[in-house]
């Protein structure tokens, strides 16, 4: 038994390690759309700073910052050269370089002589790395072979919403449709990490999948009848001017729903399949009327906690807007009424409904797939 589980687990390992590969290698379609093209990428560290040419007018700057930087890696490595960073009055895209930082630079060059250099950011690659480093060990550290599966989960999800979620929302296939399949997809993947090859996988997938459908029909409804339209999402009206003008937004912000709500979807069908589980394990003998009992309950102390989750998850992107509602004074039936407020609202209410029904379909699925005598319904 120890030897085919641990068949089982290094099966497992091999195919999270297939899936990474495989995604990692599936092109976006858009790597020759680079606005970086014909020009040099590199980080420097400045050793200069000028900012005689910046103008403050109170709490915004604008203008340029001229810096002098030593380049640190490629084609000018070693050299020293002047970049310009350009200040456009804005509190939440500006920046401001002191001696010692380090920035990401565009060289723009004719063979190897410089005639630009534009500051994009500051580099935080190596921070962001660090960061990814000591979670993804301590994961391994505290949750040993499941922590490594996390791992896998973790990545494959990324990859795939960069590699295949998002060029297909750009290439103009239905965002419904595609956010259905590739959320199908990351919740078998990543329960399948949870439980390997097991009834547990299944039982988990078909409560979690019904919670997202459900979720994907009320989006679906609801965004129409709150006449939501799609350009509310952070920058997609800039997406339009980019030369996608044809591109259903409000499509979109219907997928995204869903897709947001997901993972707390997968989270309560894993519980409640688990919690099922144990109880079948501790009393074989248990009917099934029974152990869907015990997951019902379990769902119950868990939705009102995972609502929540979703309330907080939601709320936290627009607090600054809730601040300027009350510093202005505005009635809460106004506030309420406010589109943005609106698509919250719906974003949390609809997820929540995902959960809602999420919990009895999985408990009554684990108490008939999991315990030993199956009855018929």
């Amino acid at each position: 038994m120890f030897f085919r589980k641990q068949k089982s687990t290094l099966l497992i390992i091999l195919i999270g390690f297939l899936l990474t590969g495989i995604l990692i290698a599936i092109p976006t379609g858009y790597e020759d759309a680079l606005i970086f093209q014909g020009s040099v990428r590199a980080v420097g560290r400045v050793t200069e700073t000028d900012n005689s040419t910046i103008i403050t007018s109170g709490l915004v700057q604008s203008g340029e910052q001229y810096c002098t930087m030593i380049i640190e890696d490629g084609k000018f490595k070693g050299q020293e050269i002047r970049g310009v960073n350009f200040l456009s009055g804005s509190l939440e895209k500006d920046k401001i370089y002191k001696v010692g930082d380090r920035a990401f630079v565009r060289i723009s060059c004719v063979g190897d002589e410089i005639s630009s250099c534009v500051m994009s950011d500051h580099y935080r690659l190596d921070k962001e790395i660090i960061l990814l480093a000591v979670f993804a060990a301590l994961l391994i550290v505290v949750a040993g072979k499941n922590g490594l599966l996390a791992i896998f989960s973790f990545v494959i999800t990324v990859l795939t919403i960069w590699k295949i979620l998002i060029p297909a929302y750009l290439n103009g296939f239905s965002p419904v449709w595609s956010g259905i399949g590739i959320t199908c997809f990351i919740t078998l993947v990543i329960i399948f990490f949870v439980y390997g090859f097991d009834r547990r996988t299944f039982t988990a997938s078909l409560g979690a999948l019904l919670g997202i459908s459900t979720a994907c029909i009320l989006g679906m409804l609801f965004t129409d009848l709150f006449r939501i339209h799609g350009a509310i999402m952070p920058d997609s009206e800039s997406l339009l001017y980019s030369g996608y003008q044809d591109l259903d937004l409000t499509a979109i912000f219907m997928s995204s729903i869903f897709v947001g709500a997901s993972g707390a979807m997968m989270d309560l069908s894993v519980d409640i399949t688990s919690a099922v589980y144990e109880v079948v394990q501790k009393k074989p003998d248990i009917s099934w009327r029974e152990a869907a009992r015990s997951g019902m309950n379990v769902g119950r102390a868990a939705m009102g906690t995972m609502t929540t989750t979703l309330l907080l998850a939601y709320s936290g992107s627009c607090v600054t807007s809730m601040m300027v509602y009350m510093a202005q004074g505005t009635p809460v039936d106004h506030i309420l009424n406010y589109k943005y407020v609106a698509a919250e609202i719906l974003d949390t209410v609809v997820g929540s409904f995902g959960l809602v029904t999420v919990a009895p379909f999985t408990a009554l699925v684990a108490g008939i797939m999991l315990t030993g005598k199956r009855q018929e319904l």
